[in-house]
């Protein structure tokens, strides 16, 4: 029997973390790539350190993606974040680029071909995840977790603040009775800052914040609010510490409250299931919660390289449905073609809009007019309601 009592913790970083910078990096360039082909085959990561940025991995493209645009992609990625830092500046980062084509063996096996339709790009198991916990149907921790970040970025954006800097991290405890989240025990915010600031300005301007994003009465008790805990923290970003793409990976999905396949997302084109298919794992699962065929629900999709159908479709409602699993499974499989094609032809994934993917998480994001977060639509509600009759 599951627990309904207990306390459980997420963290997320900001768009400002060393992993996250090459997160946005990577993810530029998956854009670059789509704006200018549609069916452009991008598989790309990035390396950051100490005024350092290393471009690797394998693209099928126009050729009028050069060296230099990429280079030129990479620094204005940079810029957005808000880096011009000593350690690490948009205009003097050297950046190396060792971008190259993808392989033919891949190809071959991937590309739709005569009465072959387009297969996975690579094998592996997908996972999506959605709760009646926040509006968003995201496990709280991890959602408020972004929030206070996400708030303290655009203060920084819009210059309201003058002594917060890119790089910060956030950590919330929160308890649960009776299976739902009820207040905060602790939280954890480290945010790099201006050498000028003393700690107690730092302190009280991210609590403010804090009470803010949080719901009434859900704060901790003061002795567990941690701002900063180890002192200052003037030194950040890749100057800090060295940052990789796809690091983050607990942090893009659900805050360790669900599974994850292993494979990143950021970096790669909608043809890697790695990407896609989580993308429809949680479209599913959201859309069930949403229709209130359940209080949790839970997707894995798996793939095999070069294979167009899943090859299993599991549907996990976590003893919180209110409908038959298995007529589940079924009917979302009929309301949607899992196979990369049609993955990416019915959340139309073609197009550029990863880069906004990049921070503060994939999922629990608003649908926007130009496409992105296509995912997080709840358009499946009515087919899913009158299926079951609800």
């Amino acid at each position: 029997m599951a627990k309904t009592n207990y306390i459980f913790t997420s963290e997320s970083v900001s768009e400002g973390h060393p992993d996250k910078v090459s997160d946005r990096i990577s993810d530029a360039i998956v854009d670059l790539y789509l704006g200018a082909d549609p069916q452009a085959r991008v598989a790309l990561e990035t390396l950051c350190t100490t005024n350092r940025i290393v471009l690797a991995g394998e693209v099928r493209g126009p050729g009028s993606i050069t060296y230099e645009r990429l280079v030129e992609t990479a620094r204005q990625a940079v810029k957005d974040i808000g880096y011009e830092q000593e350690g690490f500046h948009w205009k003097t980062a050297q950046v190396d680029c060792h971008v190259h084509a993808q392989s033919a063996d891949i190809a071959v096996g991937v590309d739709a071909a005569g009465n072959k339709d387009e297969g996975a790009g690579d094998q592996g198991i997908m996972f999506g995840y959605a709760v009646n916990e926040t509006p968003e149907f995201m496990p709280a921790p991890i959602h408020y977790s972004h929030q206070i970040l996400k708030r303290l970025a655009d203060a920084r954006h819009a210059k309201d603040v003058p002594f917060l800097e890119p790089d910060a991290k956030s950590q919330i405890s929160l308890k649960y009775e009776n299976g739902k989240p009820v207040r905060a025990t602790s939280i954890v915010v480290s945010t790099q800052h201006t050498p000028d600031v003393d700690q107690e300005t730092l302190r009280n301007y991210v609590r403010k914040v804090v009470l803010d994003v949080l719901p009434k009465g859900w704060m901790c008790p003061e002795d567990e609010f941690y701002v900063n805990p180890t002192g200052r923290f003037v030194i950040g970003g890749p100057d800090g510490d060295t940052g990789l793409t796809g690091r983050k990976i607990i942090v893009d999905t659900y805050g360790g409250a669900a599974p994850h396949g292993g494979g990143a997302f950021s970096g790669k084109d909608p043809t890697k299931v790695d990407r896609s298919a989580a993308y429809a794992a949680r479209y599913l699962a959201k859309n069930v919660v949403a229709a209130d065929l359940a209080d949790r629900c839970l997707i894995q999709l798996a793939y095999a390289i070069g294979v167009a159908k899943p090859l299993a479709v599991y549907v996990d409602t976590q003893g919180t449905g209110r409908v038959d699993e298995d007529k589940l499974s079924k009917v979302l499989q009929e309301l949607m073609n899992l196979s990369p094609r049609g993955i990416r032809e019915h959340l139309k994934l073609n197009r550029p809009i990863y880069t906004r993917t990049s921070s503060y998480g994939h999922f629990g994001r608003e649908p926007d007019g130009a496409g992105g977060f296509s995912w997080e639509r709840l358009d499946l509600v009515p087919a899913l309601e009158s299926a079951f009759g609800v």
